[in-house]
């Protein structure tokens, strides 16, 4: 249950007109008064004789008492209370009973004897119902509502179990500001899948990541074709900024600007140059992509490494280390986002969407620790866009499995710190994860499946008999799944480039355990391919039926590579995929 203050109004009959309008929301039928501060106040929607008027003066009477100076000028308070969408319907009853309850807890109608405010709860649709209120008492004062959203929102929490409710994580006050009713209603009217404030968010989440200076940032802002104030000392020294959407106009015809920091709280100009200062201050990064090496795959590739180190120092790194890298992630999740192709391109928008709530939190990030990712992000911007097939949709599909480890990482650390919305961000975001995957992987999977399966039956008994001896206690459970075919082709191409192909396999086992992996063949196939730097697509490679035509080469590769996510949770903060 969701309750939303908005901000104080002056229009107490315009605010009626919208809850009781039914000619121009679909959401609006049936609307009604459930309740109110006497339980006699009069009901337009069900009272032939009852006005719009007559409610409206009835509320601001204890307000038109006050001589004309000492009336407030913001003085229509109102909050939205919506159930989850997977919520029972509620009752009239069960409503009215709900909105007394938020009226006390804010401070509205205190109630036990205490002056309150004159209040109406509207309802006109199934799981929601507004709350209008006066800023007056009844002895002409302003209500004691400090802090009424954060009350409002904890009387909710018992609410939703006294109902047997679904029960929505705490929030801590590190969320970014939701849209507002007027913002919401202006995006319906112009037709955006969203509002101008999430659009202007997700744009200067993605030209901050991987970005290494202001001039780069602004850059960036500009060719996503923002509209970019900036406000600066009277040194000249910059101090901050505002971005606004072409598009987007006030009733004056001007564009609608928003600061940084109201998008987010971690976008504002001081927080977002603590990503590049600290980079500055880093030793170089040695996985870094090379200019000669830049494109897709090879950005991709990088990614993968660089998130499996990440893993690797994560889970046993400082809590502030910890959520550099959980916010570098997002960054991480932002560039492959922008720079995927179609077919996992919403599925990645929405994983970076949800994550956006994880990459925030009460601890502060130690930036320069996060160097490895960020570099990551880069690459994969300087990379450009994937095409979706060969090389650069197999290597997708290895950094997108390599993310959603990382992703199902982050959210066993936030459920352990107790950051309850966090966590259930994260478990969002492996989700959406979990579908690009399987968008990004069928091809590439498919082939090498294929190709093992063309493999001459001499072959695949050895292939099957170097199985057991590397991987006794996995082998069976591995030659059963369906993937085997697609291990069984990787191990073959891997002894035809010269590697010892056992050691490859034990080491990839080793580098992190496989007891809780969906398929411990996909698995072994990513971290094989990239350890031994084999293509991540194989369907222009030479069919393998004989032995390895080159020695084994000596110090093969044993980097980790990419480590499946389709990880069966560890506890119930970690999805499975």
């Amino acid at each position: 249950m969701i309750p939303s203050v908005n901000p104080s109004g002056s229009d107490t009959r315009g605010l009626l007109w919208y809850l009781y309008d039914t000619g121009k929301h679909e959401d609006h039928t049936d609307p009604h008064l459930v309740a109110s501060f006497d339980g006699m106040s009069p009901d337009p929607g069900r009272d032939p004789t009852a006005t719009l008027t007559d409610l409206q003066r009835l509320l601001d009477q204890p307000m038109m008492a006050l001589p004309k100076h000492a009336r407030p000028a913001k003085h229509v308070w109102h909050t939205s209370v919506r159930a989850d969408p997977g919520d029972r319907i509620l009752t009239d009853e069960e409503w009215a009973g709900i909105a007394r309850r938020i009226v006390a807890a804010t401070g509205i109608d205190p109630g036990e004897g205490q002056s309150g405010c004159r209040w109406a709860a509207v309802r006109h649709a199934d799981d929601h119902i507004h709350i209008v209120a006066t800023l007056v008492t009844e002895d002409g004062h302003h209500p004691d509502d400090f802090r009424s959203g954060a009350r409002a929102q904890a009387e909710a929490r018992l609410i939703e179990k006294e109902l047997g409710l679904h029960q929505v994580a705490p929030g801590d006050g590190t969320a970014a500001k939701r849209p507002t009713r007027a913002e919401l209603h202006k995006a319906e009217r112009q037709g955006r899948e969203r509002t101008a404030r999430e659009e202007l968010r997700e744009a200067v989440r993605r030209a901050v990541s991987g970005a290494r200076s202001d001039e780069e940032f602004f850059d960036r802002l500009a060719a996503a074709g923002l509209l970019i104030r900036k406000r600066a000392a009277p040194s000249g020294d910059l101090l901050g900024y505002k971005v606004a959407l072409p598009d987007d106009l006030n009733k004056d015809g001007e564009p609608v600007f928003y600061p940084g920091a109201r998008l987010a709280p971690d976008l504002s100009l001081p927080r977002i140059r603590e990503r590049w200062s600290a980079d500055a201050a880093a030793p170089p990064n040695g996985d870094a992509v090379r200019p000669g090496q830049a494109g897709p795959a090879a950005a991709r590739r990088g990614t993968a490494s660089a998130v499996w180190q990440t893993v690797l120092v994560f889970e046993h790194g400082e809590d502030a280390v910890a959520a550099a890298h959980i916010a570098a992630a997002g960054e991480v999740l932002d560039a492959l986002a922008k720079t995927s192709a179609a077919h996992t391109r919403r599925e990645l928008r929405d994983a970076a969407t949800a994550f956006e709530r994880a990459s925030r939190s009460h601890v502060r990030a130690a930036r320069g620790h996060d160097r490895a990712l960020r570099q990551a992000a880069r690459d994969l911007v300087q990379g450009g866009t994937a095409l979706g097939r060969g090389e650069d949709g197999a290597t997708t599909a290895m950094a997108i499995d390599m993310l959603f480890f990382l992703i199902t990482a982050a959210a066993h650390w936030h459920a352990r710190k107790g950051h309850a919305q966090q966590a259930e961000a994260a478990i969002q975001a492996a989700q959406h994860l979990r579908t690009a995957y399987q968008a990004a992987a069928a091809q590439p999977l498919g082939v090498l499946h294929e190709r093992g399966r063309r493999l001459n039956r001499q072959l695949l008994q050895r292939q099957t008999a170097l199985l057991r001896q590397a991987l006794p206690e996995l082998a069976e459970q591995i030659i059963a799944e369906p993937g085997w075919y697609a291990l069984a082709a990787t191990v073959a191409d891997a002894e035809a480039a010269g590697h010892d192909p056992a050691t490859l396999l034990s080491d990839a086992a080793a580098q992190r355990e496989l007891g809780t992996a969906d398929s411990v063949s996909d698995v072994l196939v990513w971290r094989m391919r990239r350890a031994a730097d084999l293509p991540a697509d194989a369907s222009h490679l030479p069919e393998t039926n004989g032995a390895a035509t080159r020695p084994a080469r000596r110090g093969t590769s044993t980097r980790p590579s990419a480590s499946g996510g389709r990880r069966r949770g560890e506890d119930t903060a970690r999805p499975s995929r």
